[in-house]
């Protein structure tokens, strides 16, 4: 792993388990045992940092999704399989909720540099839900439902983060599945 690579990584886990704003640029430098300048050479400030860690989490996240719904069956199943695989995300025992969402309720609202980096991952996502309604439904305006399909999957994300239960995934599953 190569020095950058160990800074994103130790600083995905430092800033999703412990929050952005409780996470100082020492603490990943200790963590991940490399010199300060190292860190640096990489990352002008720690808001670059954060960017990194946004868009290594996001590019796990859509390869962890898009590998989970191969294996469904194409049609309903597999828009549905996005809540399958967001209650598989609930079960990890390291679970606190959406790293974007997290990270935004941290900064404050003149940080656009993050702000914008949270909205084009948010960008990405419906645009990927988008292209599994337009792919496994016969619906006349998709993009109505793909804004639905992404409400819900946020809500739900959200929700079962803040009531430490699955519940709110499994409703989000079932109201996808009556508007489907």
């Amino acid at each position: 792993m190569t020095v950058k690579e160990r800074l994103i990584s130790t600083a995905s886990d430092l800033f999703y388990q412990n929050g952005y704003n409780n996470t100082g640029i020492n603490e990943v430098i200790e963590k991940a045992k490399v010199a300060k300048a190292s860190l640096y050479i990489h990352f002008k400030t720690k808001d670059d940092l954060c960017i990194a860690y946004l868009q290594n989490k996001e590019e796990k996240f859509l390869s962890d999704l898009k590998a989970s719904l191969k294996g469904k069956p194409k049609g309903k199943l597999q828009l549905l399989g996005l809540f399958d695989y967001l209650r598989e995300v609930y079960r990890q025992d390291d679970f606190k909720g959406n790293c974007s969402i997290n990270i935004l309720a941290e900064i404050p609202k003149e940080n656009t540099k993050i702000r914008e980096e949270v909205s084009k991952h948010k960008t990405n996502l419906k645009s990927y839900i988008q292209n599994l309604v337009e792919k496994n439904t016969t619906t006349d305006h998709p993009e109505k439902l793909t804004n639905k399909l992404l409400l819900l999957y946020d809500g739900a994300l959200v929700q079962s983060y803040v009531q430490q239960d699955s519940w709110p995934i499994k409703d989000a599953k079932d109201i996808a599945l009556s508007l489907i």
